[in-house]
């Protein structure tokens, strides 16, 4: 049984690793093909600021908890700023799409796929949805069972400033979730892909059911769910 386990788990690692280093490599793709002054979802960021974000958050420790804390941000707006300086845009995709330092947490064999996996599938789609709002992947069942791991893992982080509580249903299979406790209770329906946008700030083009009591969905709706 230990071993069955073992092996499962390493199944496991090995096809988050797997998506992780695909949507790099996609999101570099996309970023070649759109230019340096596409529209991200990122509030007043284009590709060249999304591009330097991401190298940033990869390289330059001391600006990483400015990405997490609104009182630190002036860290890596700076941070960023010095990137677009220093490199073109060509230049800066190339080194996203090279992967961080060696030195680099971001890259650790048993790190790099809690830091990665969510956050580039979230900014692939801020790219592709910003520049066609109707443009929607069909991922794989091995992904969206990968995205619903993040959401579980991640989710009572994510939801910490829902003012109700909530539960997430995947509608591809008979599971859910409630990543925040109390009354009354929303409930939000979709693939795990369309949910991950949700809960990271992206619910204005996320595929969604909501339900719940009026009040609820009111209070809801004016909560900011952003990352």
């Amino acid at each position: 049984m230990t071993t069955r386990l073992l092996s499962t788990r390493s199944l496991y690692d090995r096809a988050v690793t797997a998506f992780s280093r695909t949507e790099r490599a996609e999101l570099c793709d996309v970023l070649e093909d759109v230019g340096p002054e596409a529209p991200t979802l990122c509030d007043g960021w284009t590709t060249y600021d999304l591009t330097a974000h991401l190298v940033l958050r990869e390289s330059d420790p001391l600006a990483v908890p400015g990405i997490v804390i609104p009182a630190l941000a002036r860290l890596t707006d700076r941070g960023m700023r010095r990137l677009k300086a220093a490199h073109d845009y060509p230049t800066l995709v190339d080194r996203l799409r090279n992967g961080p330092p060696a030195w680099s947490p971001m890259g650790w064999p048993k790190l790099e796929p809690a830091m990665n996996t969510m956050e580039f599938f979230v900014h692939h789609e801020d790219v592709l949805r910003a520049v066609d709002p109707l443009a929607r992947r069909e991922l794989p069942a091995r992904s969206q069972g990968t995205l619903w791991a993040g959401i579980k893992a991640q989710g009572k982080t994510l939801a910490r400033r829902c003012p109700t509580g909530l539960r997430l249903v995947r509608t591809d299979k008979d599971a859910s979730t409630t990543v925040k406790d109390g009354q009354p209770v929303v409930t939000v329906r979709a693939l795990p892909a369309e949910i991950t946008l949700y809960l990271f700030g992206r619910g204005a083009v996320a595929d969604v059911e909501i339900d719940g009591p009026a009040d609820a969905l009111q209070r809801l709706s004016s909560s900011d769910f952003s990352v």
